[in-house]
């Protein structure tokens, strides 16, 4: 209609990345989906400013400006921390009993989350599988700090419910081990299968590894990025891993100095708490790794 092209003539559109290739991303406006040329450091889930380019085979963009974004995370690539993902509310950290998830797996999870402004959350995928008591009381440590829990079987869809109407109005990232059933879980919220690695956008590039946004009908988004693996700590000051522990932090308040080491200071309440189960043994542990691998 006339009305779609005067505002699609306006020269600067605001939109949000959903796909992102090696110079190009897809930016998806209220008008439809464009191409746009790609600025440094701008990454899937970006909302940007971009400028129409008039060019006669097909209306393209060039992005001028990247919005302030509410939350960023970034991977390991070689020495440095790259930016892959903007603006998540939540990371879904998927545990199974087979393969069997970590605690060090869930630990790295919530810190890292939560050092990027970040609400992780569990979701206990393969209700369906036996499990042993060992693993009810590992999900009971998170429990007992308040992360919450959503019991699901991906593969028969049991209680994905719960975890649609949790995740409405969130842009969410699932994380989890291989096999832990990350695609299956994904395909079946947002309706279909998701991208495989080679495609190829109007440039003609192909890329092997792509991160995506995706939406649903319920205002909900989820990134999908193939590479994401392991957590790296490396970036992290070692004073700044406690933030990822809180009911550490919170106990740390009550230790006797201030620059108490947490192992075998005096007046060390942390070992107070570990010592009558208020701290649990692996919350512990993973938190004296992490902060000493620094």
């Amino acid at each position: 209609s006339l009305v779609y092209f005067v505002l699609i003539m306006k020269k600067v559109q605001t939109g949000q990345v959903i796909e992102f290739y090696s110079n190009s991303c897809q930016v998806k406006t209220n008008f439809g989906e464009f191409s746009c040329i790609a600025i440094k450091n701008v990454v899937v889930g970006d909302f940007v400013k971009f400028e129409i380019i008039q060019d006669s085979k097909h209306l393209q963009g060039k992005i001028i400006k990247i919005q302030d974004r509410i939350s960023k995370l970034s991977k390991r690539d070689g020495s440095k921390d790259k930016l892959f993902a903007a603006n998540i509310t939540h990371v879904g950290i998927i545990n199974t009993p087979k393969p069997k998830t970590s605690t060090e797996f869930i630990d790295k999870w919530i810190l890292k989350s939560i050092l990027s402004k970040i609400e992780p959350f569990i979701i206990n995928n393969k209700i369906d599988i036996d499990t042993e008591e060992e693993y009810t009381d590992k999900l009971n440590i998170y429990k007992d700090i308040d992360i919450p829990i959503i019991n699901i079987s991906a593969k028969y869809g049991d209680n994905i419910e719960e975890l649609t109407n949790y995740l409405k109005n969130k842009c969410v990232l699932f994380v989890g081990n291989s096999g832990a059933g990350k695609s299956t879980l994904s395909s079946r919220i947002i309706g279909r299968e998701l991208k495989t690695n080679t495609l190829s956008n109007n440039q003609g590039t192909h890329t092997t590894s792509i991160s995506s946004l995706y939406e649903t009908e319920d205002n909900t988004k989820i990134i999908d990025s193939p590479g994401m693996r392991d957590v790296e700590l490396a970036s992290y000051k070692s004073e700044e891993i406690i933030k990822g522990f809180k009911e550490i932090l919170q106990s740390s308040k009550n230790c006797k100095f201030n620059d108490c080491n947490h192992i075998n200071n005096d007046g060390c309440n942390i070992i107070t708490n570990l010592a009558n189960g208020e701290i649990s043994e692996s919350r512990y542990n993973n938190f004296i790794k992490f902060r000493n691998k620094q």
